[in-house]
């Protein structure tokens, strides 16, 4: 896969990337937040290879790439610089997508690495389970707990720092102030009652006077993300005061002077007040019947994914997983989301068993693995929502499954990705010392193996209507194809010589290698003849005659240096065809050389041809080839 070209044709169709507000992906999912949507060719780039899918939902316009989204992702970073959201964005939605968005931009960059660390500390339980492997008081297991648990301890400054993206606020300050709720003598001072209490809140300590209730913001969520939208308005208030000159040093300061105390003594416990409405909403109706719970989350979960709200529920789960009294310490709905995974990743299988369609069996072949980790989007939207019946029947199989594991009333004790590996997740670790609270591993495992077993069954026995591949389809699809291929803006320029081909930074010539004038490649020629190498005007010769610049009639500068170093054979053995300002076609002859001689003289004939304006194309790419005859394709400059 070229991942460079991907990206450039999405670019191109997404509306370019002056329509680009902002960009972040999560496991699968490149999720734009676009200008204005109605600009995006949303089919030309699902038909492109590499392309799972694209999928408009809150908010976003998010393109489905799979497991190699990092890799586009980075591409297309590269060619873009992405300034902040203004007003000019059309479409933000409604307040659920607005808060969809929200959720994802902040949450999304580091819930890879949250899945990591948690399935660590699961491994870490089972490593711990009556001392079979390690003991909690080794130095090994503290060593390694401390890799698994310090994302979720200092889970505060990785939403400080993502928020304050979000909310327009300093990063740094952002993440300073959530240092200072995680700072060792504050945690001391916030865990120690005076005796006194507010509002029936015991009380920790005073600031001037006022009083300063006892909390824990170790893995909280709620508190740290209102601190930093308030910081945003706080700063852009400031900024409107504040002289230039000083702004940089005294804005911060007054920030940090106000925010750490007032979020110690409003925000903060106003945040934990908040987290502990959302749990308490959620238990209640989790407690009402929670095998009920687990079959309607086990069987639309992965419809809730498909139009994005899945998101809506990320901060409550994570938020159920803080240490008390800011949280659970654990959530149930954690373990009820394996049973739709495995669902899909079963139904898949019955696909790849049953189907006939060879392109359709590599296809769920191929996805049905990343399903069991987790990753189900290819499988999806690649396999069972595109044959239906599949997709209803992993639905089935996941609430069955969701059902099982709610009457269970499993528990998962940290943050992980819904995958064969969380299973690890749900057993009790030996920090959590409430007796009361229990799992139970077995059937957490027993409900999503039985979803990803019933899905497979009904897709394998009741079948599913196959997708025809017919040559009209394939016809119209790879027209599709070229047309969106044919939007791009790019031009072809053909070479101008006959001869081999080099990088341009292999060129003994520094200026040139360095790129300083300019993208393009060399040519060492095997015929004395230098031709147009595309339709333009001359609009530089040189006055020894060995270099010459093009101006195409689409705005290419093309420059072609003839030799390294020729300049001081002032113009001897060239002789010019045209004049400056000469109109020429593609092939015609503009200068004649001596090759024998020029070497003779002790002369290099490397020949580079570069796109002095380089600068104003999307990218030049040059001929991957050791060899070229004149006139054959040399660059193509993508605008």
């Amino acid at each position: 896969m070229n991942y460079a070209m991907l990206s450039e044709k999405i670019i191109k169709g997404v509306g370019g990337k002056e329509n680009i507000v902002s960009l972040v992906h999560c496991a699968t999912r490149l999720r734009f937040k676009l200008k204005d949507e109605s600009k995006a060719d949303k089919k030309g780039i699902e038909n492109l290879d590499g392309v799972v899918t694209v999928v408009q939902s809150g908010g976003q316009f998010q393109i489905v790439i799979g497991n190699n989204v990092a890799k586009v992702y980075n591409e297309i970073m590269g060619e873009i610089q992405l300034k902040a959201q203004d007003a000019s964005v059309k479409g933000d939605g409604n307040i659920l997508n607005r808060l969809i968005s929200t959720i994802t931009s902040i949450f999304t960059p580091f819930l890879g690495a949250m899945a990591g660390a948690g399935i660590l500390k699961g491994l870490l339980a089972l490593a711990t389970y009556n001392n079979m492997l390690l003991s909690p008081e080794s130095g090994t297991y503290r060593i390694l707990y401390a890799a698994g648990d310090g994302i979720f301890y200092f889970l505060p400054v990785l939403l400080a720092a993502t928020a304050a993206a979000k909310f327009k606020a300093n990063k740094y300050v952002a993440m300073g102030i959530a240092m200072a709720l995680l700072y060792p003598d504050m945690t001391g001072l916030l865990g120690t009652p005076t005796g006194e209490t507010l509002f029936g809140i015991p009380v920790a300590a005073e600031f001037l006077g006022i009083p300063v209730v006892s909390a824990s913001y170790a893995s909280s969520v709620i508190p740290i993300l209102l601190a930093i939208w308030v910081q945003g308005y706080l700063e852009r208030f400031l900024e409107k005061f504040m002289p230039l000159s000083i702004k940089n040093i005294i804005i911060p300061l007054i920030v940090l002077m106000i925010m750490v105390p007032g979020t110690f003594i409003l925000v903060g416990p106003l945040g934990g007040y908040l987290g502990d409405i959302l749990s308490k909403l959620y238990l209640n109706a989790y407690n009402l019947s929670p095998m009920i719970a687990g079959l309607i989350v086990g069987a639309f979960w992965q419809v809730f994914v498909i139009f994005g709200v899945h998101w809506a529920f990320i901060p409550i789960m994570i938020n159920n997983l803080a240490t008390p009294p800011a949280g659970l310490g654990y959530d149930t709905m954690l373990p009820m989301l394996l049973p739709p995974v495995l669902g899909q990743a079963g139904a898949t299988l019955g696909v790849f068993l049953k189907t006939k369609n060879k392109d359709m069996k590599s296809l769920s072949g191929s996805s049905i693995i990343s399903a069991i980790f987790g990753i189900t989007e290819p499988t999806v939207y690649g396999v069972t929502l595109k044959l239906k019946k599949p997709f209803i029947y992993a639905c089935i199989g996941g609430g069955i499954g969701g059902a099982i594991v709610g009457m269970a009333q499993v528990k998962g004790f940290v943050m992980s990705l819904a995958s064969v590996l969380s299973i690890v997740t749900y057993i009790k670790p030996s920090t959590v010392t409430d007796p009361a609270i229990t799992s139970n591993v077995g059937a957490g495992a027993a409900g999503a193996f039985i979803a990803m077993i019933i899905a497979f069954l009904l897709t394998y026995i009741l079948g599913f209507n196959e997708i025809s591949v017919s040559p009209e389809n394939d016809e119209k699809k790879t027209e599709e194809n070229e047309n969106f291929q044919k939007s791009i803006n790019k031009e072809t320029i053909f070479s101008p010589l006959k001869g081999k081909v080099k990088k341009l930074s292999e060129t003994k010539d520094t200026v040139f290698a360095s790129g300083a004038l300019g993208k393009g490649i060399v040519i060492e020629p095997e015929v004395g003849i230098l031709t147009a190498p595309a339709d333009g005007a001359v609009t530089s010769i040189f006055a020894t005659k060995h270099a010459i610049g093009i101006t195409s009639e689409n705005g290419a500068e093309i420059l072609i240096h003839i030799g390294i170093d020729t300049v001081q054979l002032e113009g001897k053995y060239f002789e010019t065809m045209v004049q400056e300002n000469d109109k020429v076609k593609k092939g015609d002859m503009l200068i004649k050389f001596d090759i024998e001689k020029i070497r003779n003289e002790g002369f290099s004939l490397d020949t580079p041809i570069v796109i002095s304006n380089s600068d104003e194309y999307m990218d030049v790419l040059a001929v991957d080839k050791d060899e070229i005859n004149n006139m054959e394709q040399l660059l193509t400059l993508i605008k």
